[in-house]
């Protein structure tokens, strides 16, 4: 493995998404580390497919999120370039976009998540209130919408179906939301996200993009017992497993009162930037976001050299 600081790495970000403004961000914090490290660092912001690269790079940073960078897009083009990149390749990340595909090789898997209906079309939901209706390959909470009552069923559809004609509908579970970093294969400390009003939306995952929002508090690690939280890192590690994933993920899930968890999604493609949630629980076990960053670019050196 060649030392950082013979490295040339180009640092993608932006995207043609919704999430652009937040990958902005996370390419930023990737190409500051990175070039703390010594490696020749060369930061590519991506409007759609005809991205230039500069020449002699050893390695793409993928820090787009959603659409276009995390959905297996971006993966096939850098294959058929031939250029090595972090994260999952073309199948995991086509899987893991998409939220319908995701839980239905989670039940294959026996890995619990929420009950769901798949609608296309014009159809209603058929299962009782409350439910939550969710774009199902979009990110960072885009689309989603929880539906308590009968006369927010329909105002809650149209947006939804803005995003797409096909939306899924999860049972509402009310509960902790959780999520769980995985690095290789390493499930990173539990961290408890309290939202101060509403849910964990897009608003208040990023309040450096939305200084009107309410934000949300960090709690990491979470304040679960020890066997609970054994129980939750392993759920995410078997979610993790379950889409063959074999870089790094953030597994986002839902804990009840019974401390039963849920998985509700796993992102590939995980925000790096100041208030994200991965980089927060590495440095909880005592890896800094520089070393994040090089861990990442290993094990996805790995991955492209012992891909089938």
């Amino acid at each position: 493995m060649r030392e950082m600081n013979q490295r040339h790495i180009a640092v993608l970000m932006g995207g043609p998404g919704s999430e652009r403004q937040v990958s902005l961000k996370s390419g930023e914090g990737v190409t500051q580390a990175l070039r703390e490290l010594g490696a020749h660092v060369t930061p590519v912001v991506v409007d759609g497919p005809d991205f230039v690269l500069p020449e002699g790079v050893d390695v793409a940073f993928n820090a787009i999120h959603g659409t276009f960078g995390e959905d297996g897009q971006l993966q096939r083009l850098l294959d058929a370039r031939g250029v090595a990149y972090t994260g999952e390749g073309v199948a995991g990340s086509e899987l893991a976009i998409d939220k319908i595909a995701t839980k239905r090789r989670l039940l294959e898997h026996g890995v619990p998540t929420a009950p769901f209906e798949v609608l296309r079309g014009g159809a209603a939901p058929s299962m009782p209130l409350p439910y939550v209706l969710k774009a199902p390959r979009e990110g960072s909470s885009v689309g989603i919408y929880i539906v308590r009552e009968a006369a927010e069923v329909a105002s809650s559809l149209d947006r939804a179906r803005q995003h797409g004609e096909e939306i899924l509908v999860e049972k509402f579970i009310a509960g902790r939301e959780l999520t769980v970093g995985i690095v290789g294969e390493e499930s990173l400390p539990v961290i408890e996200i309290i939202p101060r009003q509403d849910f964990y939306n897009f608003e208040n995952k990023y309040p450096f993009l939305n200084p009107k929002a309410a934000g949300a508090d960090h709690v990491c690690p979470a304040q679960l017992s020890e066997k609970v939280a054994e129980l939750v890192r392993g759920i995410a590690m078997a979610a993790h497993r379950a889409l063959s994933l074999r870089v790094y993920s953030r597994v986002d899930l839902l804990l009840t009162r019974e401390d039963e968890p849920f998985v509700l999604e796993i992102n590939t493609i995980p925000g790096m930037t100041p208030s994200s949630l991965l980089p927060e629980a590495a440095a909880a076990m005592g890896m800094g976001y520089a070393a994040l960053c090089a861990r990442i670019i290993e094990l996805s050196l790995l991955r492209r050299h012992h891909q089938p």
